[in-house]
């Protein structure tokens, strides 16, 4: 018979009767709700129906499998002698957590307690590993050696167990009844080996046997935690790829990240290189205009009394108005009735001196007097 270190992933049947499976309890200390397992009964014991629980056994193999392939964590208890050193070396083999030696009632209805437990048990841990324990006073130090021993003892195979188990297998339902009912309770998937004195009631995959014969016991515990070890070292190549895959992601994400951002940078910056060299015509060109005007400005101006010949100044012909108005273009000949007074001492112009031949002479200053006179006249009148 196969021990539990080499136990196959499906246990026959001539391995289930080798390791006496079939064997139950005194037929005076059964259990009515296990009669439906019951092939019958030699020298005052029950003896188990094997086909049964070949069948049974293979159904909580496939399930304990199939959970650990996605992930799940099952609970491996059993802390009665038979059981104790095999449940811990197959929950140490599937990195599951246990409890072989006390369960500490609220373990899973009271969690969130537990929680806060193996955290000090982890930092009790920590403190040992790095040497803080040993600088502490005596006394302080036994305390705490002794609160570490204790929480190892009841919490050391939970130590990495941080949420409520996907399912429960359990050694024995009587011995266990405590887990039994918490895991019930919270409506967890309950993996049994349930002998003929237990109530099969509260387990989900019922494996009726015998659960008082250390090769018994190993036998089937090493039936479902070989199929929970295939199942989680599965989906650990699997979640190893998925972050390896993940991690490779992440970086080509990150590449091409980068790579847009020195794109960009580079667009920006060619954006801006433009901008400044337009900045810098459109100022160069202002300078330019500005220095063109200023060149005009101080350029110097041609005389507008002289003429483009580089004549003298020509005389204006214009006689003066009355009152010191804005000079006005000289009237027609025709028009002309009167003529200025010649100012004694200035010198008559050139237009004045000689007259036109068609324009007539004009008449003497004398007789414009009396005709403003009479007009004066008749205007106070």
């Amino acid at each position: 018979m196969p021990e539990a270190g080499t136990a196959t992933p499906q246990a026959d049947l001539r391995e289930l009767l080798e390791a006496g499976v079939h064997f139950g309890h005194q037929t005076r200390r059964w259990n009515p709700n296990m009669r439906r397992f019951i092939f019958g009964e030699l020298d005052g014991i029950h003896i188990i129906d094997l086909l049964q629980t070949e069948a049974l056994l293979e159904d909580a193999r496939r399930f304990a499998g199939e959970l650990a392939s996605g992930g799940g964590t099952v609970l491996f208890v059993g802390t009665k002698k038979q059981a104790r050193d095999t449940i811990q070396e197959w929950a140490e083999r599937c990195r599951m957590p246990y409890v072989n030696k006390r369960w500490l009632g609220g373990l899973l209805t009271n969690f969130n307690t537990m929680s806060g437990r193996i955290g000090r048990l982890h930092e009790l841990n920590g403190w040992k590993e790095e040497g803080k324990l040993d600088l502490l006073p005596t006394k302080e130090r036994m305390g705490m050696e002794a609160e570490l021993a204790k929480l190892e003892f009841n919490l050391g195979g939970v130590r990495d167990m941080d949420r409520l188990p996907d399912a429960v297998f359990v050694a024995d339902l009587k011995t266990e009844e405590i887990a039994v009912n918490e895991a019930a309770r919270l409506r967890i998937p309950i993996i049994g080996l349930v002998d003929t004195n237990c109530d099969p009631s509260p387990v989900d995959y019922v494996v009726p046997g015998n659960d008082d014969a250390i090769r018994s016991c190993q036998l089937v515990i090493g039936t479902i935690g070989h199929a929970v070890e295939d199942g989680s070292s599965a989906w650990r190549v699997q979640e190893e790829k998925r972050i390896a895959e993940e991690m490779e992601r992440r970086k080509r994400d990150e590449e091409e990240r980068k790579k847009r951002e020195e794109e960009e940078k580079a667009r920006v910056e060619a954006e801006e290189a433009k901008k400044a060299a337009e900045e810098a015509a459109k100022a160069a060109q202002a300078t330019a205009a500005a220095q063109q005007k200023a060149q005009q400005v101080q350029a110097p101006k041609q005389p507008q009394g002289q003429s483009a010949g580089g004549a003298g100044p020509v005389a204006d012909t214009a006689p003066p108005q009355k009152g010191g108005g804005p000079a006005s273009s000289p009237p027609a000949p025709e028009a002309d009735k009167t003529e200025a007074p010649t100012v004694v001492g200035e010198q008559p112009s050139a237009a004045d001196a000689e007259p036109s031949e068609e324009q007539p002479p004009a008449p003497p200053a004398e007789s414009a007097e009396p005709a403003a006179e009479e007009k004066a006249e008749g205007e106070s009148k």
